[in-house]
């Protein structure tokens, strides 16, 4: 063979080991397991664990509200294996709960929900006053409300009326449970529990931790309230650090960083002899829609009951990576068939690592939509998304190609309707983009689905409706300031979200000015500048 025949295939096969070598690389680096102190053994259980015993297809909200007893019989079981007791927020439907919690050999912090209506809290209120009295050996302490301070659905002086109402009913002690900050702007509950519950979650702080700084950040508020409130006890009711879900500033939701958080917690306050719960037991998928993603992933097991690697044992972000692994491959391969081994030496040397770089991007939006999608809406949203992007990578790969034949014909319809495929893209970015200024609490960052069309579109440009792509171009443009004023320049998913969408704008642009310049040169020339002066 010559060497001038052999000079493509080489460089071909060259770039796609490097490009395999890539795609393993960068999801095994997403993926790989940390090792980490054990918080709990099976000689070592943890003080107590929120419960909430719906199933992941279950809510709170559903009409009628039904909870499983066989459920909450398994879940106590696998509790009891790790915890001492567990802590619940509400008496309606858990009527079983001390029964199942003394079979199992836990102890429960019987929790009643308090809300605006009074009518509901009595039914809360009695409840839990009953339920108290008849399981002693049982119910270790009741807590009267949750959070409603901070819901602003009664006052305090009427949590005080019902906390001194339960207290002088029940042998037990009573307590509150709220916002740390909240016990500071409502002086006058804490005279009237037993001891002061508080809630210490640095992700969702006004002024959010990382996972550096979040222990001395709970240090210091655990460290201030024993002082301030002495010689009441404290109780850290509520602590933890989320899974899945958007970073705030630089609190990043990880499966590691729970876990870092969760077993250094658990040291520290063992340590200082700190009364403590975790929240929570279980992922909780309901929350999401509420709460966005990060609601969702609080639990120290996922919703199927499983092991999330947060109390023990090696730990992965993305323990399904050999899954998205193989999707990202055959996404690849298939690629690489499409287009063949390039129309030139160049050609050939860039669309394997094409292949490479569009398969990670499709994959990783896979999974970040699979975890934080919350209703039907959005789901249909991220498939439409990687339609777009297979479709952008199919004109990209045809545009590499060396066009004869079938291949031809195809990049000719490809070509055709790039203009589509362009405007597609930058009326996603646009949307994304406005809910990311405007509504950005709840939504995470779907920077993976930009990445191609922003760069093929940008080194390719395109033509597309004039006005259309100016609208576009001047949204996605408009909103990255505003965005990152929100955000925070220590946000490195808002950066990278800033990144791509400079690059969509600059995409959108670039098509623009290719389309005047083309309309240009396509005017035909006027008839009085074709006379020569005679």
């Amino acid at each position: 063979m010559p060497a001038t025949s052999r000079s493509p295939v080489v460089l071909y096969l060259f770039s796609c080991l490097i490009a395999l070598i890539a795609l393993c690389g960068y999801w095994y680096w997403l993926g790989k397991p940390v090792v980490l102190p054990d918080a709990a053994t099976p000689t070592h259980k943890l003080q107590c664990a929120s419960y909430t015993p719906f199933d992941k297809d279950q809510s709170p909200f559903d009409q009628p509200f039904t909870l499983r007893p066989e459920r909450m019989d398994a879940d106590l079981a696998l509790l009891a294996t790790r915890f001492e007791c567990i802590r619940t927020y509400s008496m309606t439907g858990l009527e079983a709960i001390p029964e199942l919690a003394r079979k199992h050999g836990l102890k429960v912090m019987l929790g009643a929900w308090v809300n605006a209506n009074p009518t509901d809290t009595a039914k809360e209120i009695n409840a839990l006053i009953a339920q108290a009295n008849a399981y002693p050996d049982v119910v270790s302490a009741v807590i009267v409300g949750n959070e409603v301070l901070l819901r602003k659905e009664v006052t305090g002086a009427q949590l005080v009326k019902l906390i001194r109402q339960v207290k002088a009913q029940v042998r037990q002690p009573v307590t509150y449970a709220d916002v740390w900050e909240y016990w500071l702007q409502y002086p006058e509950v804490a005279p009237a529990v037993d001891f002061l519950t508080i809630h210490l979650l640095p992700y969702w702080e006004d002024d959010p931790k990382g996972i550096d700084a979040a222990l001395d950040h709970v240090a210091q508020i655990r460290q201030l309230f024993g002082s301030k409130f002495a010689p009441k006890d404290v109780l850290i009711g509520e602590t933890g650090w989320p899974s899945e879900g958007r970073q705030r500033e630089t609190a990043l939701p990880s499966r590691v960083n729970e876990a870092k958080f969760i077993r250094s917690f658990v040291a520290m306050a063992e340590q200082n002899g700190w009364r403590y719960n975790l929240i929570e037991a279980f992922d909780q998928p309901w929350k999401r829609e509420a709460e966005g993603a990060v609601g969702g992933y609080w639990g120290l097991f996922d919703a199927d009951r499983q092991e999330k690697g947060v109390l023990a044992g090696p730990v992965s972000n993305l323990p399904y990576w050999p899954f998205w692994l193989t999707v990202s491959g055959i996404i690849g391969l298939a690629t690489l068939a499409l287009a063949g081994k390039g129309a030139t030496p160049r050609n050939a040397l860039i669309l394997p690592l094409l292949a490479v770089f569009a398969g990670c991007c499709i994959g990783t939006w896979g999974e970040l939509a699979r975890v934080t999608s919350r209703f039907v809406g959005e789901y249909i949203w991220a498939v439409a998304l990687v339609v777009l992007n297979l479709l952008v990578l199919a004109h990209a790969a045809l545009a590499l190609s060396a066009q004869t034949g079938w291949r031809g014909r195809a990049f000719v319809w490809f070509e055709s309707r790039a203009g589509w495929w362009l405007s597609a893209s930058g009326f996603a970015a646009a949307v994304m983009m406005l809910a990311m200024v405007f509504d950005p609490r709840y939504r995470s960052f779907a920077t993976p689905t930009l990445w191609l069309p922003a760069l093929f579109y940008l080194l390719r440009p395109v033509s597309a409706p004039r006005r259309e792509i100016a609208l576009l171009a001047f949204i996605v443009g408009a909103g990255i300031v505003p965005q990152l004023f929100r955000e925070g320049l220590s946000n490195p998913q808002a950066l990278a979200w800033a990144a791509v969408s400079v690059l969509m704008a600059l995409a959108l642009w670039r098509s623009l000015r290719a389309r005047v310049a083309s309309a240009v040169s396509r005017t035909p020339p006027r008839p009085d500048l074709e006379r020569v002066p005679g």
